[in-house]
């Protein structure tokens, strides 16, 4: 019986080789013009090396090209599948079986790959030459080096989401098959030009992406007193709770009600890892738990806030369901009414220990304005003789968006200007994550300093007052 195999190979000077069996043998087959192929923007996976540079030669993905999609889908709105198939005819080389293993994996590097498409398949010249490795290699198990032709049909099964993508949208325009997961959801944000098409997109991306089974685009901006967005499924299930698994902790949530974002779980493992057994972690906007959950686990005693009746819901459900709700002492308040209501209440108690005490504050959009509510927290400063000087003040670590060109500079500048104190020398500055061109995400860090939580500061925001003067960025602490 003859097989064939389907590789792609890297010819010296000229393109790349297709395998495939027939009768007893297999076939290479290999598109015979790189430049033909190069000019074609969908690709293939598998890089191939070319070991001369050549002027008409490019070091570019194998297969480039091998599928050029019918202009028929141009333009298209409703996913037809049967649309996008396609016959190629392709080169090919005849393998004995009895060495075709072992000759494919000889050959893996530069072999072909499509999703769906078997690497051998049964089925019944064109000469030129192969490249010194492949031909030794050819050789060493006694096949001879005949080239022929072979007839490849490739399918919608066969393609990736962007090359359908980027065969139905308008010429020339931006193509994205890129979305954010949470549990089984794929979460995108489609701009103008693509919304004509979003059901197509939202189908494709369930078809191309195993256990993805809901499809939602964000319609408008996040609300900044709850936190969530209001979003529109563009394909399969409307099952909006989702399960999510982030550094070995378990979360589950409504997430058309909450928010979560995937992209943080690198920043919350950062903070987690500064915690000891024993320290108290005070979670300003705690929402479903990412900060919170994971610090109990730690061996953290947890106080956790959110304003948002759901996010609250979450945290508690989230807490039961790792088995710390025993750590973690949950509110569902303002942030300045839980900073100066259930915070301040223990403070006092907290800092006459000798576990750290860490302040969490992610809510980029308006978390350095909440910095005032530390002003004049505790009070006039003690009688100096019964105060001590080495109380263990809180580190905070507040989050806030910036759009200026020293992003750093700008966030700490805003920390003093709600702090009305200086924070130069004393705080690091953390690039957490770049949102959108022109914005970042930082996180300024700090210990709070006792001229903030004492003395006669009014914790009433004044809009009359001035911000402090600019002063010197602090320490660079940004990867």
């Amino acid at each position: 019986m003859l097989k064939r195999v389907r590789m792609a190979a890297a010819w010296r000077g000229s393109g790349r080789l297709l395998f495939h069996v027939q009768k007893h043998h297999s076939c290479i087959s290999l598109p015979q013009n790189l430049n033909q192929f190069a000019r074609i923007s969908l690709q293939f996976s598998t890089v191939v090396h070319y070991q001369k540079a050549m002027p008409d030669q490019l070091q570019t993905s194998a297969d480039l090209g091998l599928y050029k999609p019918p202009p028929t889908v141009r333009g298209m709105t409703e996913l037809d599948r049967a649309a996008f198939s396609q016959t190629v005819s392709v080169p090919a080389i005849r393998i004995p079986t009895n060495v075709l293993n072992k000759l494919v994996k000889s050959l893996k590097k530069v072999a072909l790959q499509r999703p769906g498409l078997k690497r051998v398949v049964d089925e019944h010249k064109e000469d030129d030459s192969f490249g010194s490795e492949e031909a030794e290699a050819l050789k060493a198990y006694g096949v001879p080096q005949e080239i022929q032709r072979y007839e490849l049909k490739l399918t919608y099964e066969n393609l990736k989401s962007e090359e359908i993508l980027r065969a139905v949208l308008p010429e020339g325009q931006d193509v994205t098959s890129g979305f954010s997961r949470v549990g089984h959801i794929a979460h995108m944000n489609l701009r103008d030009h693509q919304l004509p098409y979003k059901k197509l997109i939202g189908q494709v991306i369930i078809d191309k992406n195993p256990g993805i089974t809901c499809v939602v685009n964000k319609t408008n901006t996040i609300d900044s007193t709850y936190r969530n967005f209001q979003m529109e499924v563009l394909a399969g299930e409307s099952n909006m709770v989702a399960k999510v698994r982030e550094n070995g902790v378990f979360y589950e949530f409504d997430f058309s009600r909450v928010y979560w974002n995937p992209r943080l779980s690198t920043e919350h493992e950062r903070i987690v890892a500064l915690l000891q057994r024993g320290d108290t972690v005070v979670d300003v906007f705690a929402g479903v738990g990412p900060f919170a959950i994971p610090a109990a686990r730690r061996g953290s005693e947890v106080l956790a806030n959110d304003l948002n009746p759901d996010s609250f819901r979450w945290l508690q459900h989230n807490a039961k369901l790792n088995k710390v709700d025993r750590k973690i002492t949950s509110f569902n308040m303002d942030g300045r009414d839980f900073i100066r209501g259930p915070v301040r209440e223990r403070l006092p108690a907290l800092m006459k220990g000798s576990q750290k005490i860490h302040v969490v504050m992610n809510l980029p959009a308006l978390a350095l304005e909440f910095l005032d509510a530390f002003r004049g927290l505790l009070g006039p400063e003690p009688d100096q003789s019964l105060s001590r000087q080495d109380d263990n003040l809180p580190q905070v670590h507040c989050y806030g968006f910036s759009k200026e060109d020293d992003a750093q500079r700008d966030v700490v500048e805003r920390a003093e200007a709600n702090l009305k104190i200086s924070l130069q020398g004393q705080c690091s500055v953390h690039l957490v994550r770049n949102v959108a061109p022109n914005k970042e995400m930082m996180c300024v860090s700090f210990t709070l300093p006792r001229g903030v939580l004492y003395g006669t500061h009014t914790q009433d925001r004044d809009s009359s007052e001035e911000p402090c003067p600019k002063k010197q960025k602090c320490e660079d602490l940004t990867d």
